[in-house]
């Protein structure tokens, strides 16, 4: 390659100034839509972010709203099942006492009035023909034919505690 002439040189200083200016502007031109491009970007990026960390946290609450009702469900239950149990003891040791102190009726002074009472009340029953037996437990047992008549006295306490009406209250719900 050959050198210009100086004056060749200073005539191609606007042409180069002029190129020059013009690479500058594109390349100006060229960096502004990038970063108006980069910009676009980077704000579609930030909502679609902060749409994803939305849809996140709304399903963050609704899992952790259905735990909480499933736990408390839960809980529920399991309480439920402690006040059943709770009551089925207690009614299965008042049936226990009512039984016993049923059977320790035996020993009060009105007991025989009360054994001529429940056979009189079997033949009224049963009828006339009616065999009625001393039960070991207190009170008495009939029996005509194929039918029976038990009177004994747990029997008796236990009928006479169902047909309370708190009794049925207490051991519902």
């Amino acid at each position: 390659m050959t050198a210009l002439a100086p004056e060749a040189n200073a005539a191609l200083e606007p042409v180069r100034k002029a190129l020059r200016a013009a690479a500058e502007e594109e390349a100006a031109g060229i960096r502004s839509a990038a970063r108006r491009v980069a910009d676009k970007e980077l704000e579609a990026a930030r909502t679609e972010a902060a749409r994803i960390l939305a849809t996140a946290a709304a399903e963050g609450e609704a899992a952790a709203a259905a735990e909480a009702a499933a736990r408390s469900a839960r809980a529920r239950r399991q309480a439920h099942e402690l006040v059943l149990g709770a009551r089925t003891a207690v009614r299965v040791e008042l049936r226990r006492r009512v039984r016993e102190a049923a059977a320790g009726l035996a020993e009060d002074p009105r007991y025989p009035e009360l054994m001529t009472r429940l056979r009189e009340k079997c033949h009224e029953l049963l009828g006339p023909d009616a065999v009625v037996s001393e039960s070991p437990e207190g009170g008495v047992v009939a029996v005509a034919g194929a039918r029976r008549l038990d009177l004994t006295l747990p029997v008796l306490a236990e009928l006479r505690l169902d047909s309370l009406p708190e009794a049925g209250a207490q051991w519902s719900a």
